[in-house]
């Protein structure tokens, strides 16, 4: 007796119901709600309000979610994040400040049964269904459901990701983060090391439903961002500037900040990864954060969340409000966050002070004490949900400020500051490309770069997969990670000595790699220090071909807050809905055929018998 129900899209009122068997709609509901006026259609219920009711719970075999959006449906918000978000990260003790105010936390919540997000093509034929099912009662058929849905973790018992590695049921969550430094870092030359200039963001988000992580606001708008402040410093000499710059683009920080961990491991452990990079020489973070809405009544407003390292820091809102000042026709503000914050916000930013409290950064948002993005790390969180010209402001305003950081005060020429323009198109270009399936991943700009394995882009980090490298094996490597590598490589290079030298066999000097081999099968060398830097647990360590956990450190308090995510090998999930005919319809089926059977031949009998009474008296 078990029911699959379908919810709509916040998953807070209940459309109808898939009997797998049969189960009664008015009496579980009447349970899960006693206070609720009967309402077939508008009860408000929620997978959690399922999961904490176990004899409801106990009947349901899953739930499917409708598609939908937000414009149509006049949603206040829905995050499904908590209301801080990895709190237990946090450079400072209140942890229970509300970033997110919309947070519900169901997406940490434990479920026994699964919760799938409907195309639109089959949220149509599902409520058919279901409509169906509610309306014929006293039908002798119902649409039933079947899943094909096998978890090799549950599968064999393997319940935890230290069990799961070690019966090799699961995977790492993880992937390869992507830095590249404008002009690119010479490490054969004996010369003095420049001070480094950092900026970072990330590019993996995530929601309740796996595959539909697109992070829009959070935090794709600051990747689009930086990615526009890149290509417009690319056509500057970086050989000028007095300081590096670097670019990061973290993955995994959705979970657990594992790209920003690992990236700061692997400086400590100067690996081959991080090559040319100095923790020490790190003078100041600049991250970019959720800037896609921004934009009110006209005015693009950005907030600063600075740390403590007071002299930097004002040295970084300096830059700031000068490159505010240069862009006077973009009606941009920036305004220190709030003083009653407990810090910044979550960030990436957190790990570097984890590190070193003393570290300088400031994290640019469009938000002051709470987050505006009300659909954080959730499905909706989507195109409809940010505004091109506030993204394509912040990327303006990043690029100035970068190069008025990285230049000595004396030499910084406002024609120059001018003259740095964000291309309008490029943004619009990469905002079709990494959150729309048309054209997606399939635009020409990625494919200028890369052969995306996929057209519609998800933002999911997903599994780390062989052994972590700083030249891992290309199919290993995400589609979003695999072009940022290439893109980044190229605004950042200078040209080869050998510039008609093709790759990958005629890329042989120094700091030269081989971009857009994808394409073509040829792809160009270029001088670039654009490297990979895996993503993955600091607690997780591979070898002899498999993954091995860690013991907990008590001196590292970020590793012991690392809860190690993993992911279940699985095969493809289906769902097959039919039309069955109800059980005591086929008993009634049954005793009926019985009694015929029975009557033909109780009538048989008694026809032979007339029969033969017949012959004799003949």
């Amino acid at each position: 007796m078990y029911c699959l129900l379908v919810l709509d899209l916040v998953m807070s009122h209940t459309l109808g119901q898939l009997y797998v068997s049969f189960c009664s709609y008015q009496k579980h509901m009447q349970q899960l709600m006693p206070h609720e006026k009967s309402n077939k259609t508008g009860k408000i219920l929620s997978a959690y309000q399922v999961s904490k009711n176990t004899n409801f719970a106990s009947l349901v075999a899953g739930i499917l979610v409708e598609s939908g959006t937000p414009g149509g449906n006049n949603f206040k918000g829905f995050s499904p994040e908590l209301k801080f978000p990895e709190a237990e990260f946090a450079p400072y003790q209140n942890k229970n400040f509300e970033w997110n105010p919309s947070g519900s936390g169901i997406m940490w919540k434990a479920y026994n049964f699964p919760v799938f997000l409907l195309s639109e093509n089959s949220t149509l034929a599902l409520l058919e269904a279901a409509t169906k099912n509610e309306k014929s009662k006293e039908s002798y058929t119902s649409d039933v459901a079947e899943f094909g849905l096998v978890m090799q973790t549950t599968k064999s018992g393997t319940r935890d990701s230290e069990s799961c590695l070690r019966e090799e049921t699961c995977l790492p969550l993880g992937g390869y983060s992507v830095w590249s430094a404008l002009p690119p870092i010479n490490t054969s030359t004996s010369q003095k090391s420049k001070p480094i200039i950092l900026a970072v963001t990330s590019m993996d988000s995530a929601s309740f439903f796996r595959d539909k992580s697109l992070g829009a606001d959070s935090p794709i708008s600051g990747l689009i961002a930086l990615l526009g402040a890149v290509d417009a410093l690319s056509h500057l000499n970086g050989l000028h500037l007095s300081k590096q710059l670097v670019f990061v683009v973290f993955t995994g920080e959705a979970w657990g900040f594992l790209g920003s961990r690992r990236f700061l491991l692997e400086l400590d452990q100067h690996s081959d990864a991080v090559s040319g990079l100095d923790f020490t020489l790190i003078e100041t973070v600049l991250e970019i954060g959720s800037v896609g809405k921004s934009f009110d009544q006209g005015v693009k407003k950005f907030f600063v969340h600075t740390t403590e390292a007071a002299s930097i820091s004002n040295q970084t809102l300096d830059a700031l409000k000068r490159a505010q000042d240069s862009l006077k026709t973009e009606n941009v503000k920036i305004s220190v966050a709030s003083k009653s914050n407990p810090g910044i916000p979550p960030s990436s930013l957190m790990m570097f002070l984890r590190k070193n409290p003393d570290s300088s950064g400031i994290v640019l948002e469009d938000f002051d004490t709470a987050f505006t993005n009300k659909f954080y790390h959730s499905h909706l969180d989507n195109l409809s949900n940010i505004n091109a010209s506030a993204i394509a402001a912040a990327s303006s305003l990043v690029a100035r400020s970068l190069y008025i950081l990285a230049s000595e005060k004396n030499e910084i020429n406002d024609s120059v500051l001018t003259a740095i323009s964000v291309n309008i198109s490029f943004i619009d270009e990469l905002l079709g490309c990494l959150l729309d399936c048309e054209p997606g991943l399939s635009c020409d700009l990625v494919n200028q770069y890369i052969s995306p394995s996929a057209a519609c882009p998800s933002h999911y980090v997903g599994v780390i997969q062989g052994e972590p490298s700083s030249s891992p094996y290309p199919g290993y490597v995400g589609d979003v990670s695999r072009f940022l590598w290439n893109f980044l490589a190229d605004k950042t290079s200078v040209p080869t000595e050998n510039r008609s030298a093709t790759c990958p066999k005629h890329c042989s000097g120094t700091g030269e790699l081989c971009i857009r081999g994808e394409t073509d099968g040829k792809g160009v060398c270029v001088v670039s220090s654009t490297r990979y830097v895996p993503a993955y647990s600091t607690r997780l360590k591979f070898e002899s071909d498999m993954w091995k956990l860690l013991p907990t450190n008590s001196s590292d308090i970020m590793g012991a807050a690392d809860p190690v995510w993993t992911e279940s090998n699985w095969d493809t999930i289906t769902l097959r809905v039919y039309s069955v005919q109800h059980a005591s319809y086929d008993r009634l089926i049954l005793l009926l055929g019985i009694a015929v059977t029975v009557a033909a031949y109780i009538a048989i009998v008694i026809t032979r018998s007339v029969i033969r009474k017949a012959l004799k008296r003949d």
